[in-house]
């Protein structure tokens, strides 16, 4: 079992614009099928973290994800506000990263951990030392500014590389 941020990205480092749109990575060419690729991924993982500005991305582009809550998994949804339910097994915490993944640990029954979305919580659990390993698609563009793939300093070792159509991917693991 791991903890695992995958994730994708500007080749600038921003997992999107100032705006919070991903209009930009929504155009690109990846195979979900492909080299680390998230078919493959997502079939590993048990559970999911997910912070409340993803979560309110998906609620606000149904587009992007089709009708309803998109995963099987339960997930937890770290916010310090309410939110609508989506449908799913989600659940709501304020509560800090190191007091619920054992508990995402234990729902995920040996099956990796995803934090799903933000550069933020993925950098809180690489705080409380939780966070095993970084994916990142990066993809062609540049976007100048937007939210940063991780804002804090981690050092990492590349563990593998692969093209997927148009993206770069790369899996890190995290150095303790």
């Amino acid at each position: 079992m791991a903890t695992q941020f995958f994730t994708a990205s500007s080749i600038d480092g921003f997992i999107a614009d100032p705006e919070q749109s991903l209009s930009w990575l929504l155009s690109r060419d990846v195979d979900s099928a492909g080299p680390m690729g998230y078919d493959a991924f997502i079939a590993g993982v048990g559970a999911l973290a997910m912070g409340a500005t993803t979560y309110r991305w998906l609620l606000d582009h149904p587009e992007a994800v089709g009708e309803g809550w998109p995963y099987q998994q339960p997930a937890w949804v770290f916010t310090h506000g309410s939110l609508e339910a989506m449908g799913g097994d989600i659940r709501f915490t304020a509560a800090p990263v190191a007091e619920v993944h054992a508990e995402m640990a234990a729902a995920a029954g040996g099956l990796n951990v995803w934090v799903v979305g933000g550069g933020d919580l993925a950098g809180q659990f690489a705080d409380a030392g939780l966070l095993d390993e970084v994916w990142v698609q990066y993809a062609p563009v540049a976007l100048g500014a937007g939210f940063p793939l991780l804002p804090r300093r981690l050092e990492l070792r590349l563990e593998d590389v692969a093209r997927n159509r148009d993206f770069a991917c790369a899996r890190y693991s995290v150095v303790r």
